[in-house]
C-alpha cells in the first residue's frame, strides 16, 4: 500500500508516524518549517510519556511521490479546496481519497440517494471546485477522534484520542474501505468502519455550535457547555442542527442533554475555532457553521439561532482578518 497524507499537520503527521512506524509506504506533504524539520530529522511523537520518531518520505511536491493508493487529506476543509491541482499527481486511476476533516464533506450528497442526489455544497466546495477535480468516486469519509498539537516543527505532541472512524458515501463495506481499516488497525489506530453520515452528524452536532460560540467569548468547552447562557445558546444551535439531520434520514443514538454534558466532560479545552483565532489562522466557520444554514434552507428548516451565532463568528473572524468577505447568498 501507498498512502499519502496531505496536510501533515499535527493530525496528519500523527497519523504518519503510526503508519510508517507499521511499515505502511508513507508519504507526508508539508510545507516551511515543519516540512524541513520533518525532512531533516524525522518526525517525532511526543505520546503516552515517551517519543517515536518515524522518517517517512516528506515533501511539499505531491509530484515527487505519484500515485497513491489512498490519498488522507488532513487540512482543514477551507484549506482543501485550494490544493486540487496540485494534488493531481497523487490521482491514479483507483486512489482513494480520505476526506479525514470536520464539518459536512463536499461528497456528502453523492449516493446519498433521494431527492438531493448529487447536489454539491456551495458552502463547503465552492463550484464544485473538490467535486469536479476529485471526483466523489473517489471518496472515502473519515471523522477524526484525535486530539494532538504541533509543539515545534517537526514534533507533535498526542493529547488524547486514537479513532479515525470510516465510511463508505454508500455505506457498503467496500474492500477499499475494509483494506485501509485493516491497515489503520495493524498500525494501532481505531479505524471502525460505520455508517459515516451519522457519524458526521454525531460529531457535528457539537462543533456547530461549541466552536463558534467558544470563539466569540473566548471561554473553554467546560464553561460554554454549563454556564446557563451559552448552554441554552448551543442548545438552541444542537436543537436546529438536529432537526436538519433528521429531515436528511439521520437518527441520533443520544440525545442532547447528554451530548452537551459529554462536552462539558472534556474539561478546559480550548476548541479549533479559539486556537485558530488565537494564533492567527483561518477559522473553520463554514465547513463547520455555514453548511448546516445551508442544508437548513435546503430541507426548509428555521435557523434563527445558527444564524446569529454565525453572523457573529464571521464577523469576529473578519476584524481579525481570518475569513474571507461574506457570501451575500449565505447572509
Amino acid at each position: 500500500m501507498k498512502v499519502a497524507i496531505y496536510g501533515a499537520g499535527a493530525t496528519g503527521g500523527y497519523l504518519g508516524v503510526k503508519l510508517a512506524l507499521a511499515g505502511v509506504d508513507t508519504t507526508l506533504i508539508a510545507r516551511g518549517p515543519h516540512l524541513e524539520a520533518m525532512q531533516h530529522s524525522g518526525v517525532r511523537l511526543l505520546i503516552d510519556g515517551g517519543e517515536l520518531v518515524a522518517h517517512p518520505f516528506c515533501t511539499g511536491d505531491p509530484a515527487e511521490a505519484g500515485p497513491q493508493d489512498y490519498v488522507i487529506i488532513t487540512l482543514k476543509a477551507h484549506s482543501a479546496t485550494k490544493v486540487v491541482d496540485a494534488m493531481q499527481p497523487l490521482l491514479g486511476p483507483d486512489t482513494a481519497v480520505v476526506t479525514a476533516q470536520n464539518g459536512v464533506p463536499w461528497w456528502y450528497f453523492h449516493k446519498a440517494g433521494g431527492q438531493w442526489e448529487g447536489l454539491k455544497l456551495d458552502s463547503v466546495d465552492p463550484g464544485g471546485r473538490q467535486w469536479e477535480g476529485i471526483g466523489p468516486e473517489r471518496a472515502i469519509g473519515c471523522v477524526v477522534y484525535v486530539a494532538t498539537e504541533l509543539a515545534e516543527p517537526g514534533v507533535i505532541r498526542h493529547l488524547y484520542g486514537n479513532r479515525f472512524t470510516l465510511g463508505e458515501p454508500s455505506g457498503e463495506k467496500s474492500p477499499r474501505v475494509r483494506a485501509l481499516s485493516r491497515m489503520l488497525a495493524g498500525a494501532g489506530v481505531r479505524a471502525p468502519v460505520r455508517s459515516i453520515r451519522q457519524e458526521i452528524w454525531l460529531k457535528l452536532w457539537g462543533n456547530v455550535s461549541f466552536n463558534p460560540i467558544s470563539a466569540l467569548t473566548l471561554a473553554t468547552l467546560d464553561k460554554v457547555a454549563t454556564e446557563a447562557g451559552t448552554r441554552a445558546v448551543a442548545r438552541g444551535m444542537m436543537t436546529e442542527t438536529r432537526e436538519i439531520a433528521e429531515a436528511l434520514g439521520i437518527r441520533f443514538r443520544i440525545g442532547l442533554e447528554r451530548r452537551i454534558d459529554g462536552a462539558a466532560a472534556v474539561g478546559a479545552h480550548r476548541t479549533s475555532m479559539l486556537q485558530d483565532l488565537e494564533k492567527g489562522r483561518a477559522m473553520e466557520i463554514d465547513a463547520l457553521v455555514t453548511s448546516v444554514q445551508e442544508l437548513g434552507r435546503l430541507v426548509g428548516v428555521a435557523t434563527p439561532t445558527i444564524d446569529l451565532v454565525l453572523a457573529l463568528v464571521r464577523q469576529r473572524a473578519q476584524v481579525a482578518g481570518l475569513y474571507p468577505s461574506l457570501n451575500p447568498r449565505t447572509v
